[in-house]
């Protein structure tokens, strides 16, 4: 009778023993070389591979040219940066992603950083970069703020994070890790401006030109799992002929948020299934 009771009891809960092996889920495979996933509320790993590896990181250096301009003190989100010429032509010379600024045209630092996060625009990495860092020609100004990149990868004690550009664009030693990139996505998130640009899909941005009139400048996020995958919250996408296809990622769910990084995927279909089984996989545990 014991035996019957406890069986009906176990049934009524319903519960079994495939269903309890059943709530630890499988570690997903992934075709990327690198991957990393940690909860972002407790900083426990939930999954690496080649998690400590270094991999060039495309337009996921991007995320560090935010996080130093956010820092600097006495932030003025407000002020007007003119687009100069050089930026342009530093596009058209690399081939790069762009956010289509205009020579002569007013942005702020607030649309800049818009532009830099979502079309993935490296004329607004630029402007950024000579606009905060220090020195009397562009090229000291630049060389300053790769300089505050680097010290604040030291300060969080990433030894396996180097950067050499202000948007990924390497000259031979621009590289991070899987688990490095989540790290400092996850402290550039702590950020209420970061959070907000990462997570917007696309936006319309009201810029002033150089004769005192206006133009509307709309950017859309180069991150598509923002509008697919249900709880992402951003953060960037890289790609390049190294870099092949990068995502960091973070989404959050019933008050929980996975956050983590893919590196090195061998295209973008690919890319989204990894972050997919990752995300999938960080909620479940």
């Amino acid at each position: 009778m014991t035996v019957a009771v406890t069986t009906a009891a176990v049934l009524a809960g319903g519960f079994s023993a495939s269903q309890a092996q059943a709530a630890t889920p499988p570690t997903p495979s992934i075709t990327a070389p690198g991957g990393f996933v940690m909860n972002n509320g407790t900083a426990a790993t939930l999954f690496g591979k080649g998690a400590d590896t270094r991999r060039p990181t495309g337009s996921t250096t991007k995320i560090m040219t935010a996080k130093v301009v956010l820092a600097q003190r006495g932030l003025n989100l407000d002020a007007k940066v003119t687009v100069q010429k050089a930026y342009s032509d530093y596009i058209v010379s690399k081939n790069a992603s762009s956010a289509r600024l205009i020579v002569g045209d007013k942005v702020t630092v607030r649309q800049l950083l818009y532009g830099l996060m979502l079309p993935s625009g490296c004329d607004a990495a630029y402007a950024l970069a000579d606009k905060f860092g220090t020195g009397t020609t562009r090229a000291a100004r630049v060389k300053s703020f790769i300089g505050k990149m680097n010290d604040e990868a030291r300060k969080m004690g990433l030894r396996n994070t180097h950067f050499d550009s202000f948007d990924g664009i390497s000259n031979g030693s621009n590289y991070s890790t899987p688990r490095d990139l989540t790290k400092i996505a996850s402290s550039a998130m702590k950020n209420t401006t970061f959070r907000s640009i990462v997570k917007t899909r696309s936006t319309t941005q009201k810029v002033t030109t150089k004769t005192g009139g206006y133009r509307n400048m709309v950017w859309t996020n180069t991150n598509k799992m923002l509008g697919t995958y249900s709880g992402m919250i951003g953060v960037k996408t890289g790609s390049g002929q190294q870099a092949k296809y990068c995502l960091v990622f973070a989404a959050t769910r019933g008050g929980k948020t996975v956050i983590g990084t893919v590196l090195a995927a061998p295209n973008e279909a690919s890319r989204t299934a990894d972050v997919k089984k990752l995300l999938d996989y960080g909620f479940a545990r």
